[in-house]
């Protein structure tokens, strides 16, 4: 999956919420490519709370989530303490079509849409469902994102 030879790097997981999509995003970059990439998430009008399916998604699929656990905005990524960040993913449409703030970097821009998982009505079950739907949506996706993104 990963390639831990070159140095990590950064991406940056915009939603407009950073309730669900980014937060998913964010912990499975960090599980499963924490050698190649450190990933961080944000939304350009935070929630202030994560959404509790998405965490309970990622725990029952075993990846950890104390490194996402907080929904926070995208004015975090700017400024001079911040990271240089390498590319900005965004995972929904609303996200991608905004004007988003310089950040510090060379910060490629990529659209990958998933469909909100919050949004998703009727029982536990089917809201349930529709995270983890989701997630097995993201994780090839992501890989092969991060694959490409991985030259010099």
């Amino acid at each position: 999956m990963q390639n831990t030879s070159k140095s990590r790097r950064t991406v940056l997981v915009l939603c407009t919420g950073n309730s669900a999509r980014s937060i998913m995003a964010e912990a499975y970059i960090n599980h499963g490519w924490g050698g190649a990439w450190h990933a961080v998430s944000a939304g350009s009008k935070p929630t202030g709370r994560v959404n509790p399916l998405a965490i309970e998604t990622l725990e029952v699929a075993g990846i950890p989530t104390a490194e996402c656990m907080r929904s926070k905005s995208w004015d975090e990524f700017t400024g001079p303490a911040a990271p240089a960040i390498d590319l900005v993913l965004t995972v929904c449409d609303n996200a991608a079509s905004e004007t988003c703030p310089q950040f510090p970097g060379p910060a490629r821009k990529v659209h990958l849409p998933f469909p909100d998982p919050a949004a998703a009505l009727g029982t536990d079950d089917a809201r349930r469902r529709a995270f983890r739907d989701v997630l097995d949506e993201m994780r090839p996706r992501l890989d092969a994102l991060l694959n490409a993104s991985d030259g010099p």
